[in-house]
């Protein structure tokens, strides 16, 4: 496949939202677009899609239009989290599920959500042990595709940036393992 060709999971991945909210079942939106492309998932799974979303898939594939499966959720205006930031202790907790990294905080201090970057997935309401995060009808309840493609820009640099600490933990992790097993050696041989 040279760089211009596109598969077909490739193409329906570009017309979801990219909220990476898992509603759909999948833990993304690519692993859906994958899903639909194999024919393992449904057009009607995406409840940020919507309506719009499910039309864009249908004609795509070919294939007729059908309602939104209730199963997945309902269909409803763009939100985005808000922190009550005077109820926030600074645990992190709502960090790792962003998808976007659109939360900003540190160990004990107050954390906020850069509004424009939220996608509205939800995944960092669970996680609160103070539940400080609500969510709220965004100013702008029209998602874009261009917010979609910054979302997925972003999505993409976090996971590049999680794999890329995952190898330096584990390279750490070996450097201490045989700087241990040096000391043991000598400690043996003394």
């Amino acid at each position: 496949m040279t760089a211009i060709e596109t598969t077909l999971a490739d193409r329906i991945d570009a017309v979801l939202p990219q909220t990476q909210c898992g509603k759909c079942g999948y833990p993304g939106c690519r692993p859906y677009a994958e899903a639909i492309g194999n024919g393992e998932a449904d057009i009607n799974q995406c409840p940020p899609g919507g309506a719009k979303g499910i039309q864009l898939l249908a004609d795509l594939l070919g294939v007729d239009v059908k309602p939104l499966n209730p199963a997945f959720g309902m269909e409803r205006p763009r939100l985005v989290a808000v922190i009550n930031e005077a109820e926030c202790i600074g645990c992190t907790k709502c960090l790792p599920p962003c998808p976007t990294d659109a939360i900003l905080g540190a160990n004990k201090h107050m954390h906020t959500v850069i509004t424009d970057l939220c996608t509205g997935c939800e995944l960092c309401v669970a996680p609160c042990p103070m539940n400080c995060i609500a969510m709220v009808q965004a100013a702008n309840p029209e998602w874009t595709a261009a917010d979609a493609e910054r979302a997925r820009l972003r999505y993409q640099a976090r996971n590049r940036r999680m794999a890329r600490l995952e190898v330096e933990k584990a390279e750490r992790q070996l450097r201490q393992k045989q700087m241990l097993a040096k000391l043991r050696s000598a400690k043996n041989s003394a």
